[in-house]
């Protein structure tokens, strides 16, 4: 078995509030304790880095005892949701910063495509930052020269190649920076979230690029998303990150299986007790949330779904909004739509009740899960809530959801059918 990536305890630790290397006493704590060959005393302290709760130590781990084993030529995914930890391993692996306990074998050199367009200079042409990020990336010139025509080709920017970079759209910054990195002849790829950046045909041909990348060249792709479909069709492998903790690592679909089995969301939602200590902030306080079906007893493709929401504002004679936000498992948006509560600044503290028809035979069978956004003006941020409830359709009509039909919808579409004899 050829390794490309070994971890061994890899533990990341980072020290909240002002950026430093520690206070003067943790600094002669840590000195004392290495001069007598004694471990740093602050590695035994520190929370799991979950952002659900407000914790007490001012040091989080990031990262803690991680260790797997990656062959060579093998594309895997990384997923978690955020905060897992995903982008920090990331960076270890680039040594874009050092872990804290833990090191790393690598066989082979990296590329990676942390955040978009590092190293790029906004005053340098296409044609210029094209050499000057592959130099950063570790290409030779003549790798660089021999190489050009085809990133160039890939990023479609060829009419504006010698024009600085400051003047492109981000979606024509994005397609250059990642070109350079695709072209880069590693024997390891890291990608982190590139596909939320662009169209959709970029997309499809950033991971097309991807795909070759792994299956036809053989290289290692490492790559990072919240895109459960993507991961599914690139990788053949997958790790899954819970509060800086891997806690599968196996096949790509049965990777993202778990994954998705240990979100755990409910799929109903109800606070009891104390307004202020309801999910939210000093704007908003969710209440209630919750889904049922229009017709019958089950949410099915034919039921449809009425969902309601509760909620608290603390912003009166504001022009206030509320935007549903609904997506499947493979983290796909089915829709994203808004309603708005006040229009004439004429918003009132206090309780606000939305509801929202999701019309029968629209939905495929499947899980999807709310996201809620609230605004004011439509352009500033209140308040928002990932994941809030999740539900399942149930596919009645085939009586067993495992065969489910492809895609997000199924509308009932009324076919008519004529037959003309062949005479």
């Amino acid at each position: 078995m050829n390794l490309a990536i070994k971890a061994e305890n890899i533990s990341k630790q980072y020290r909240l509030g002002q950026v430093g290397t520690g206070t003067i006493s943790h600094d002669l704590n840590r000195w004392w304790a290495k001069i007598r060959g004694k471990e740093d005393p602050y590695l035994k302290i520190g929370e799991s880095n979950d952002r659900s709760i407000k914790g007490n130590s001012e040091y989080v781990w990031s990262l803690k005892d991680v260790n797997f084993e990656i062959e060579q030529g093998t594309a895997v995914g990384i997923i978690g949701r955020n905060g897992a930890g995903k982008s920090t391993l990331l960076k270890l692996l680039s040594k874009v910063t050092q872990p804290t306990t833990g090191s790393f074998k690598v066989n082979g050199r990296i590329a990676s495509l942390l955040e978009v367009g590092t190293g790029f200079n906004p005053e340098m042409t296409g044609r210029e930052n094209v050499y000057l990020n592959g130099a950063i990336l570790g290409m030779t010139r003549s790798e660089i020269r021999r190489k050009f025509d085809e990133i160039v080709d890939f990023s479609g920017c060829e009419r504006y190649i010698d024009t600085p970079v400051k003047r492109y759209s981000s979606g024509m910054y994005v397609r250059l920076a990642f070109a350079v990195a695709a072209h880069l002849e590693s024997e390891i790829l890291i990608v982190d979230e590139v596909l939320a950046v662009g169209d959709s045909e970029f997309q499809k041909k950033c991971l097309g690029k991807m795909g070759d990348v792994s299956k036809g060249e053989g290289r290692t792709v490492l790559f990072v998303s919240h895109n459960m479909a993507a991961v599914k069709q690139l990788c053949n492998k997958g790790m899954v990150l819970e509060q800086g903790k891997l806690t599968y690592s196996g096949g790509a679909l049965e990777s993202v299986e778990y994954y998705q089995k240990s979100s755990n969301i409910s799929s109903s939602f109800k606070h009891e007790g104390d307004i202020h200590l309801a999910p939210g902030n000093e704007n908003i306080r969710i209440l209630r949330f919750e889904v049922t079906p229009l017709l019958g007893n089950y949410l099915t493709i034919s039921s449809g779904v009425k969902f309601e929401l509760e909620f608290y504002n603390n912003n009166p004679n504001i022009n206030l909004d509320a935007t549903f936000e609904l997506k499947n498992l493979d983290e796909i948006i089915v829709f994203h739509t808004g309603e708005l509560i006040s229009t004439n600044k004429d918003s009132k503290k206090g309780k606000y009740t939305v509801t929202g028809i999701i019309p029968s035979n629209l939905l495929n069978a499947g899980n999807y899960k709310f996201n809620l956004i609230f605004g004011k003006d439509q352009r500033y941020l209140l308040y928002s809530q990932e994941e809030i409830i999740q539900f399942e359709v149930l596919n009645e009509s085939l009586g067993n959801n495992n065969i489910k039909l492809p895609g997000i919808i199924r509308p009932n579409i009324d076919f008519s059918i004529k037959f003309f004899e062949n005479k």
